[in-house]
């Protein structure tokens, strides 16, 4: 095995592809990734004539199936991507493959020490090894998983075990108060960093520099904390730029200093946060421990062929920045089952945190709110560790990440109840009762430690928190139903051109290559643009508070010049009215290069302020239009009352409409606006508004934001809320024939495995597996023995002998006791005597796979993967005998085609 060329040399190293930093080019045209955007979107297959051809005509393998190999590409990003800004992490993934000591498989022993039998359903089920990066998880199997070990609490009657049973079923609702309490922990600290560090770019507070404005000038007002009154003279305490340097300058050249000061810091802080995302979540750094396990411990010609390969050219991959954008799209892709490993981790955690308060600070038009959620999810996972019941259980800790989705929308928005039904409605994939009564507990207890530690010194959750005292009229409801059009129009608009720029432009052109140059273009650009504004050089939540305010006859609080004086004069109304729209395309305009950067971004925050200048607009005008001819019919209602019309109302359902149509959400929306308000008087005019917008944002776009990002980012989401027509096709028609089995009949052994791993892996199928197969005794066909993935076969091949002509055994019938014993036990023999048989792979094999005979519906077998969540589905003719199998990455890929063709 000393020489690189040889077959059994390109067999093993290949069987590193997850476990290492080394990979084997995919087949095909190996200049494929040249360009940022060389592999195609995700979804696009063969074409129909060849995909859906007749049973006779030979079929493409695996490999040729473009989103396949899209989907090899991402997979092997996170080990594999060439990293030009982190030489130092990739040292430090080598240094922990060859130091980390091996791990047990995902699952527990069947056999417990003390002598209990193993339970007979998991004995047939099989051992698992921890899913590897890229891979999507099991749903049954973890189900079954769980069920046994719940099995086994309640068989004990012993009163310690009747405690830990207890314990048992409380553990969820102690970790959700957890992940609720340090959520809110962790969002406090954002906003206080956010306000101090956004203030920082005008001045400083001279007795406390570490105190934002608000906190310094506390006897202020909110008129005076938007940079459009003297602060010289209401507070002295706060510091400007101009005045720090010298006190003698004119108002030009107070100008000039403090937009230097204010661009030049938020171009520093924009740089911040992006060399942070950059360097700290590049994908090719992040090498778990559970991935690295079988590597660590692997002797002879695998670890010298690992150890030879390290300075072999690795190909160039795409890579990701996992604390870039807001996360949302990601998260929803993980809690369908989708495995990222290093996603949800500390780092990600630490990055997300500091990178977020810097990249909002900066002035850039995003928001904090959508990464709250990857931020809170983060949280979940790090937090669920402590306890084997989830750390070992991927579908019981996406239980755990939908609460914590849920606690992150509550201290985003200061709505628990919009929280947890945000987690059902937009990012949830299974979310039994259960589920969502953990998810509101955490999300309340979210909310009430933000509550106590008030960020913001208002006693308010949010800054934008506002209470009405006026009731609507039916009359308004035509405006309302115009805001809501409006929302539709600029969501569905908004997506195409966002998803245009990203795919046309910043993976097409120089932007590409240097994340950093786009980064500091765009902050220049939005300080020059915004500066000047007084509504867009403001914070993103300052201007939905002064926007969302009511004006109160008789107060001193102008909100910063939106409470026109004579609302009846065009003459003061146009000003106002002008300005706000200028802030309106401003920042449209600057939202759409905007997200999708390499730093921390979300969309609500300016997708809100949008919606809330238009609506605000609106407003200006009905009440002009009231105070111009009040005794017109519309305004009967009114009974001559001069403050009958709100424009704060108006802005309110305006932000609403134009958040629907982005993100396509609608109760939870609705709930999030009732919460902010503190009342249910406006329910109908955001409900009407929220729903006219996802009606228009629909027929326009039928996808909104997050399902863009996902088919950009290529990651395979199997989306349960939406229908196929499934005309003429059976499932003959996507059922693949040629791919690799493991045949009884023939002699099976450790060189033939691997170079069928080899193949399989090789064509873009690494998250499948094996058919075991043994002929029928009374036709020509085969028949299933069993089933094994890909990653038991390669873990099972880690701890023989290497390169050899033994024979590997599968037996249909389950009796070894090695399915007693965890791989770690095994492991620890080193050179002793092992009493158990190494080469029968029975323990990892599945004896009761997945079956569908092929006449059954279409729909039987899309309801298969979306509400059982199979990893595949084996195809047999109606005798019973083995025709092919379907695995869900290859599901995916076909109804993607079925969807671009209908």
């Amino acid at each position: 095995m000393s020489g690189s060329n040889s077959p059994t040399s390109d067999v093993t190293t290949h069987l590193l592809r997850k476990d290492s930093s080394v990979t084997v080019p995919l087949s095909g045209d190996p200049s494929e990734d040249s360009h940022p955007d060389a592999s195609r979107s995700y979804g696009t297959i063969p074409s129909r004539r060849r995909f859906f051809g007749r049973p006779s005509v030979p079929r493409r393998t695996l490999s040729q199936i473009p989103i396949l190999n899209s989907l090899q590409r991402v997979r092997s990003s996170s080990f594999s991507a060439t990293a030009p800004f982190s030489p130092g992490f990739r040292d430090l993934s080598f240094a922990r493959l060859s130091t980390t000591r091996p791990i047990s498989t995902y699952d527990e022993p069947l056999q417990t020490k003390d002598g209990e039998a193993p339970d007979a359903v998991a004995k047939v089920n099989g051992i698992r090894v921890w899913y590897s990066s890229f891979t999507s998880i099991d749903w049954l199997h973890d189900a079954i998983k769980d069920s046994v070990r719940f099995s086994k609490l309640r068989r004990r009657k012993s009163i310690r075990s009747r405690i830990r049973l207890v314990f048992d079923k409380s553990l969820g609702w102690i970790i959700v108060t957890i992940v609720g309490f340090l959520t809110a922990v962790v969002a406090f600290l954002i906003v206080r960093s956010e306000q101090w560090l956004f203030d920082l770019k005008e001045g400083y507070c001279g007795t406390s520099w570490w105190k934002a404005k608000r906190f310094c000038c506390p006897h202020l007002d909110e008129v005076y904390l938007t940079g459009m009154n003297p602060l010289e003279e209401l507070c002295p305490d706060w510091t400007t730029w101009p005045r720090s340097f010298s006190s003698n300058r004119s108002n030009t050249e107070d100008q000039i200093v403090g937009y230097l000061s204010y661009t030049l810091i938020a171009l520093l802080l924009a740089l911040s946060s992006c060399l942070l995302t950059i360097y700290l979540t590049n994908s090719s750094t992040f090498v778990t421990r559970k991935e690295i396990a079988s590597v660590a411990n692997t002797t002879g010609g695998l670890g010298q062929v690992f150890r030879s390969s390290k300075s072999t050219p690795e190909p160039k991959r795409k890579i990701m920045y996992y604390a870039a954008g807001s996360g949302i799209p990601e998260i929803k892709t993980i809690l369908s089952g989708f495995v990222i490993r290093g996603y949800l981790g500390g780092r990600v955690l630490f990055t997300k945190s500091v990178g977020l308060a810097l990249s909002v600070a900066s002035g850039l038009s995003l928001g904090k709110e959508g990464p709250l959620v990857h931020i809170g999810s983060c949280v979940g996972n790090i937090v669920s560790r402590i306890a084997t019941k989830y750390e070992n259980n991927e579908a019981k800790r996406r239980e755990i990440l939908s609460a914590a989705c849920a606690a992150g929308v509550a201290v985003a928005f200061g709505a628990p109840i919009g929280g947890t039904l945000f987690s059902l409605e937009e990012v949830s994939y299974f979310f039994p009762p259960k589920v969502m009564w953990r998810s509101f507990f955490c999300a309340m207890i979210a909310a009430i430690t933000l509550k106590i530690l008030d960020p913001f010194g208002t006693g308010k959750l949010v800054l934008f928190q506002v209470t009405y005292d006026k009731d609507w009229h039916a009359w308004e409801l035509l405006p309302f139903v115009i805001l809501g059009i409006f929302g539709g129009l600029y969501g569905a608009y908004f997506s195409k051109f966002n998803y245009y720029w990203s795919k046309n432009i910043r993976n097409r052109t120089f932007l590409s290559r240097h994340p950093i140059v786009e980064v500091l273009l765009i902050t220049f650009l939005t300080s020059i643009l915004c500066f000047l504004n007084p509504y867009t050089k403001m914070g993103g939540t300052e201007l939905i508070y002064n926007l969302f305010a009511e004006c109160r006859t008789g107060s001193g609080n102008t909100h910063s010049g939106l409470c026109v004086v004579d609302p009846g004069s065009f003459e003061r109304v146009w000003p106002v009215a002008r300005s706000i729209i200028v802030a309106m395309v401003v920042k449209a305009g600057l939202t759409v290069i905007t997200f999708g950067i390499k730093v921390p971004a979300g969309i609500f925050i300016p997708t809100l302020g949008v919606g809330a200048c238009a609506g605000r607009v609106v407003g200006i005008a009905m009440q002009w239009l009231q105070m111009r001819d009040p005794g017109l019919f519309l305004f009967n209602a009114c009974g001559g009352d001069a403050d009958c019309i709100i424009p704060g109302l108006y802005a309110m359902v305006g932000a609403a409409a134009t958040l629907s149509g982005v993100t396509r959400t609608t109760v939870s929306l609705a709930v999030i606006m009732f919460e902010l308000t503190d009342t249910l008087t406006y329910a109908v005019p955001v409900m009407l508004s929220v729903l006219v917008a996802k009606t228009v944002a629909d027929a326009l776009e039928p996808k909104g934001i997050y399902d863009l990002v996902i088919e950009l980012n290529q990651l395979p989401y199997l989306d349960a809320k939406h229908e196929y027509l499934w005309g003429n096709l059976q499932i003959n028609d996507v059922t693949s024939r040629d791919a690799e089995i493991i045949k009884l009949d023939q002699k099976n052994t450790i060189k033939s495995l691997r170079a069928q791993l080899l193949s399989l892996t090789s064509s873009g199928a690494d998250d499948s597996g094996f058919p075991i197969l043994r002929r029928d005794v009374n036709d020509d066909g085969m028949r299933m023995v069993g089933y094994i993935g890909s990653n038991e076969l390669e873990h099972a091949l880690s701890l023989v002998t290497d390169d050899t002509d033994d024979e590997i055994h599968f037996h249909t019938t389950y009796s070894h006791p090695l399915a007693s014993s965890s791989i770690s036990s095994l492991q620890g023999f080193g050179q002793g005597a092992m009493p158990l048989d190494p080469f029968d792979f029975t323990p990892y094999m599945d004896q009761a796979p997945l079956t569908l005979a092929n006449n059954s519906p279409m729909e039987l077998l899309h309801q298969i993967f979306v509400k059982l969540g199979a990893r595949y589905v084996v195809i047999t003719d109606t005798d019973g005998l083995y025709e092919g199998v379907i695995d869900k990455k290859t599901w995916l890929a076909f109804l993607s085609d079925l969807e671009e063709k209908s």
